[in-house]
């Protein structure tokens, strides 16, 4: 067996289960700083109420996203010693910035937030969740930064086979990385607003707590609506940068083999499982559409997979479906999100139509999974793109069955984790507020 592929698949495994709680700590934050600021400026008990009860499902993500992150930070010294070498002097200002100014703040004041209802100034306690908001905000950008540089290297001279930080602006100013943030962070809150939007219609089908969940219903579904249209936006931007930057990571997106002027879409495409050159089928072109997508003009040329070298080329299918099913999906929740904001008010009664916002509560946080697939594998064979290979990044010592026994150890561990939080998480959602009774007495 290959050490580098398990290692590659621990990896994996590791930032899938973290990022399952990475986007609620975004954006649930936020949406209950919104709520307590709302209750400081009216005095109205309800608001603080649904800070309250938020609060409860964000403290319990919050917990399980700093542990499943732990172990990432490790494998990068046991598993993938080369590769920290090359890029330590880069990521090590990125991740040291993070952890100090972002991580730090973020746990202290969520301290000082969870502890401190009723027992310092209101004022004080609104400040503190807005901080962990920001705090949050940060640390994706540091986070997002460093995954920035391995996308697109920059910054950066070699000296004796190690990448030197040699212009700290140009890394902090990489356009990868934030086109990369703002994608991400939009999706974050996406998923909130879903989320929201899925408990409090469970709530609302039952007839439990109709006035709570219909105020939360109506804020996340502002929610859902805004950062739905703001993450395709995002999403394309990224997608033309993509094109500038990795032509290779483009080409798989699109399936696009051959380099030609005026590049048609195909809206019906399957390519190889082999990645040989060319589609198993490719019918029903339009014509220019896909350089007019990456350009904004329809004559320019999108370079194919052909003029890639064959040993420098990403696994075409698995980015395609990906890819596919991630548009499809933000299509939906974008669909779901409009019509939502158009007939909010008879939401409330529509019974079994309720069902569709809480079977659609996964759907944003797959589709995270999926960009995030897009975005690592299309990277592939590189793991700086274009400078450092993938398999020569592992570390040399490491042998087989020492990364499949942590691989099986690990994969142990973070489902007990993952299946207790999110039972917890259930649990709370579904309970509900405490002491709702005595406020709407």
């Amino acid at each position: 067996m290959d050490p580098v592929i398990l290692s590659r698949l621990q990896f994996a495994l590791a930032t899938i289960v973290h990022f399952f709680f990475v986007p609620l700590t975004i954006g649930l934050g936020f949406f209950i700083a919104v709520m307590e600021t709302r209750y400081l400026k009216t005095g109205d008990e309800k608001f603080k109420l649904q800070a309250k009860f938020w609060g409860k499902i964000f403290l319990i993500n919050f917990v399980l996203g700093v542990v499943t992150g732990i172990a990432l930070e490790f494998q990068f010294g046991t598993n993938w010693a080369i590769y920290s070498k090359y890029v330590g002097d880069i990521f090590g200002s990125l991740l040291a910035i993070e952890a100090t100014l972002a991580f730090f703040l973020e746990s202290t004041f969520i301290a000082i937030w969870a502890f401190g209802w009723d027992k310092i100034p209101k004022k004080l306690h609104c400040v503190s969740i807005w901080l962990v908001s920001f705090a949050s905000l940060i640390s994706a950008l540091w986070i997002l930064l460093a995954n920035g540089f391995m996308q697109n290297p920059v910054g950066y001279v070699e000296t004796d086979g190690v990448a030197r930080l040699d212009s700290f602006a140009a890394v902090l100013g990489n356009t990868y990385g934030w086109h990369m943030y703002f994608h991400t962070v939009c999706g974050a809150f996406l998923v909130v607003g879903f989320l929201v939007m899925g408990v409090s219609a469970w709530h609302l089908y039952f007839g439990q707590n109709k006035e709570f969940f219909h105020t939360s219903f109506k804020l996340g579904s502002c929610f859902a609506v805004t950062f739905s249209i703001l993450t395709a936006l995002a999403g394309h931007q990224l997608g033309q940068v993509t094109h500038e930057k990795q032509p290779s990571k483009f080409a798989a997106l699109e399936a696009v083999w051959k380099t030609e002027p005026n590049t048609p879409m195909y809206l019906l495409v399957l390519p190889k499982f082999t990645n040989e050159e060319g589609n198993l089928v490719q019918a029903l072109p339009i014509p220019g559409f896909l350089s007019f997508l990456a350009t904004n003009s329809f004559s320019q040329t999108i370079k194919g997979m052909e003029e890639i070298p064959k040993d420098e080329r990403p696994l075409v299918w698995p980015v395609f479906v990906s890819f596919r099913l991630m548009v499809t999906f933000g299509c939906l929740m974008l669909g779901v999100a409009v019509l939502t904001a158009l007939f909010r008010k008879i939401v409330p009664s529509l019974g079994w139509g309720l069902w569709v916002y809480i079977l659609l509560i996964p759907l944003p946080y797959i589709t995270l999974q999926l960009g995030w697939i897009v975005t690592e594998l299309g990277r592939q064979p590189w793991i700086v793109y274009g400078v450092l290979k993938t398999a020569d990044a592992a570390s040399p010592a490491v042998e087989w069955y020492q990364v499949l026994s942590t691989f099986i150890a690990m994969a142990a561990i973070y489902a007990l984790i993952s299946i207790t939080g999110f039972v917890m998480m259930i649990r709370t959602a579904v309970k509900g507020p405490d002491n709702l009774a005595e406020h709407y007495a």
